[in-house]
Formats: structure tokens, sequence, C-alpha cells
């Protein structure tokens, strides 16, 4: 019986290890090319002896004649359906992940109407399991200080707003208290507002920034909600 009970557990335990490694591959750097040091110190003017008129400008073609190698970057959003998509890895820890599939028919995106949340929303993300992003808890905080009127004064956070108030305006209020929903938050409908697909092919310089991520888990995940007073107490 207890020989059952290891066998069991090892097997669990290889599953769920298997699952975070299948989850862990299927995130792709899109930048990987963009940040590559060979490329890089390619493009490096300051170590040239001599930089042409071609090499200052992002052509990269002679500036006095319209040739047929003049053209460019075609954009190309074609990206798998939802949930047969790759994830792509932040840029920066914690920055909006970007779209990795198909947006046709999902925009615009409007109050009334946005598809995203059919997925995304921690519950459908869960039980569809298909490895959709789940919306943070950040998205689900109201951190609009609470606003009221009392006496002909406009109180925010239960101090008097004014020249000679308690506060001389809100971006005087560096700390509100957060108030969690159990839903998105209407400031929150927007997502295409951070989040955005991205065309396929090469950039036209490199560049040299790189996400300065703790962990791998932050490549992929947000614990913005944990760290967003960070610098401010």
């Amino acid at each position: 019986m207890k020989m059952l009970i290891k066998t069991v557990a090892l097997s669990s335990l290889l599953v769920a290890t298997s699952l975070y490694a299948a989850e862990a591959a299927k995130i792709v750097d899109i930048n990987a090319k963009v940040t590559d040091a060979a490329r890089i110190a390619k493009e490096d003017l300051g170590a040239k002896k001599e930089v042409t008129e071609e090499a200052l400008g992002l052509r990269k073609t002679d500036l006095y004649k319209e040739t047929d190698d003049t053209a460019g970057n075609k954009t190309d959003y074609s990206r798998p359906a939802p949930g047969a998509s790759t994830k792509f890895e932040r840029a920066y820890v914690n920055a909006p992940p970007m779209i990795p599939h198909s947006v046709d028919g999902l925009l615009p995106i409007t109050k009334g109407n946005n598809q995203c949340i059919g997925c995304h929303m921690p519950a459908e993300a869960k039980a569809m399991g298909l490895g959709a992003t789940p919306i943070p808890p950040s998205h689900m905080t109201n951190y609009r200080p609470t606003t009221i009127m009392k006496d002909g004064e406009e109180l925010k956070e239960g101090k008097v707003v004014g020249p000679k108030g308690d506060i001389g305006n809100v971006g005087d209020i560096k700390l509100v208290k957060p108030k969690k929903l159990d839903t998105l938050y209407p400031g929150r409908f927007n997502c295409s507002q951070c989040h955005a697909p991205q065309s396929k092919g090469d950039t036209v310089v490199g560049n040299t920034f790189k996400g300065d991520f703790k962990s791998d888990a932050e490549k992929s995940h947000s614990n913005l909600i944990d760290v967003m007073n960070e610098g401010v107490k």
C-alpha cells in the first residue's frame, strides 16, 4: 500500500514537472534576434572608422536612387487562432504581455463587448486548459482614491482637496487604499490599450535592452499586485 502511494505521488510529481516544463517551453522570446550580440556589434556605428550616408539611415540603400531594393518592411499580423498560439516572453518584469494570437473579429474592444474576458478571466483560463494567460489580480483592483462630497468640499481618501485643504491636489496622494473586486475593474476594459498584436518580421535596427528577470517565472507571469508600492512606501 505504501509502495502504491509512493508510486502515485511520484507519478503526480513527474506529470506536474512535465507540465511546467512544457509551459516554459511554450514561451518564445520574439526579441532574441533584436538583442543578438553579433548583430549589435555589426550595427554599432561608434566602432566604425567610416560611416556612410546609407548606414546613417534606416533604409540602408542609396539615398539618391529609388531602386527596387528600396522598400519598407512589410507588416504581417497573421497569427494562429486563440488557443493555438505560443506565448511571447515579456519585455521586462511585469510588462504587459503582447498578444500572440490572431485578433480578427476581436477588435475593437468596447465597454459592452470585450471578447478577451471569455478566455482570460482566471476561472475561464483555468477551465479551458489551453494555457491562456489569466487576467492578474491587479486588473481586478480599484486603485483610484475614494472620492466624496461633504459640506460642499471634495474629499479624497478622507482628506479635503484644495489650496486650503489637507492636500493640494490628487497628485499629492502617494498611496490609496486599494479596493479588491470580484470582476474586472471597469477602468481596465480596454485590453488593447496595453496589450497589442505583434507583426512578424525583423526589426530595422538592433536593441541593446534586455529585461532583468529575477526568475524564469517572471517571463510569463505577473506579480505586480505584490510589488505595486515598491519605491513608494
